[in-house]
């Protein structure tokens, strides 16, 4: 397919996003077609590890292709997206529990849809130029892909900031985080993967002293207040407007919800679990959610102001992440 290569070389499967102009954004046939790879070199005794890059210099994956998701709930089908998501959420799955070496080379954007891809590789190798965040609140969404899982195991209360604020992380908080493991300069990178072609080793990835984490000295106590509610008023107390500034922006019930989600996938055992929950609130998001009226702000009109309609209530919150009965996400494989 043109939006990627998908191919062996010597002892490595190869995934590389073909879509720089676009700057790389996953669609539903692209992530089925990794996860058909996948599927397809998971016993093929000539793949030894597989090899996930991209073209371009400006992203790895800014996120998922929208598009169609938001056009489609706009005439009354829900389940353009509600397919999306789960085809996504299972080949994320996958990365996750591969038996074989991942190795993702993340440069440039790196969001949402593309942590999804990327952030759950076993070797994670980010440059100088890589920016890794979960935005999703800014549209009415929250950290899914298994945004979630990553959150929760971020130390102290990163995982609530980087949720709330939807900032981005260079390549040193990428790794203080546990969003990335590896640091080399993006000169390097061809040498290196030459080297994986040639000898199918993962073994062979050394890093360097990655620059650095910013956020491993800051101050996110604020962050750890049980509520959305508590957090916006330690963040006032601080005076810290520049946390205040995307609280006040984003989406509420996104804000609230993530924030739950978060604290519950720390006690998942198994990404699975916090896919399924995640699933639970996409599954809602164009017809009871924010999410309509956030793509249309953020990405059709680019207005850059939403009208949330949706309260970030302890029920709305409730009801977005209650169980889907039949519908819930399974895990039998439609790749």
């Amino acid at each position: 397919m043109d939006d990627l290569d998908i191919r062996i070389s010597g002892r490595a499967g190869r995934i590389t996003f073909t879509r720089p102009k676009a700057l790389n954004a996953l669609t539903h046939e692209m992530a089925r077609a990794i996860h058909r790879a996948l599927n397809a070199w998971r016993d093929d005794d000539a793949v030894d590890l597989i090899i996930i890059d991209a073209e371009g210099d400006r992203a790895f994956c800014a996120g998922g292709d929208i598009a169609a998701i938001y056009h489609g709930a706009l005439d009354g089908n829900h389940q353009i997206g509600r397919d999306f998501f789960a085809d996504e959420y299972r080949m994320n799955a996958a990365i996750a529990d591969y038996p074989k070496p991942i190795i993702a080379f993340m440069q440039g954007f790196v969001m949402g849809g593309g942590v999804g891809v990327g952030g759950h590789a076993k070797h994670r190798i980010v440059g100088d130029t890589t920016q890794i965040a979960m935005p999703e609140s800014t549209i009415g969404m929250i950290p899914d892909v298994g945004g979630t899982w990553l959150l929760s195991r971020a130390p102290g209360w990163i995982g609530e900031y980087l949720m709330l604020t939807s900032a981005r992380m260079g390549p040193g908080d990428a790794i203080h985080a546990g969003f990335a493991d590896t640091y080399l300069p993006e000169s390097e990178w061809p040498a290196l993967i030459a080297k994986l072609e040639k000898t199918g080793d993962a073994g062979l990835i050394e890093g360097q002293t990655p620059p650095p984490a910013p956020l491993a000295d800051r101050d996110l106590s604020a962050y750890g207040g049980s509520t959305l509610l508590e957090i916006t008023d330690a963040l006032e107390r601080a005076r810290d407007e520049g946390g205040l500034k995307p609280v006040r922006r984003n989406s509420p019930l996104s804000m609230a919800a993530g924030l739950a989600m978060v604290r519950a996938a720390r006690g998942d055992r198994k990404i699975q679990e916090s896919l399924a929950r995640e699933y639970r609130f996409t599954y809602r998001a164009t017809e009871a959610g924010d999410f309509i009226e956030g793509v249309r702000a953020q990405i059709i009109d680019k207005d850059r102001n939403p009208n949330w309609k949706m309260p970030g209530s302890t029920k709305k919150v409730a009801d977005m992440l209650a169980s889907l009965g039949d519908d819930e996400l399974t895990w039998k494989d439609k790749a």
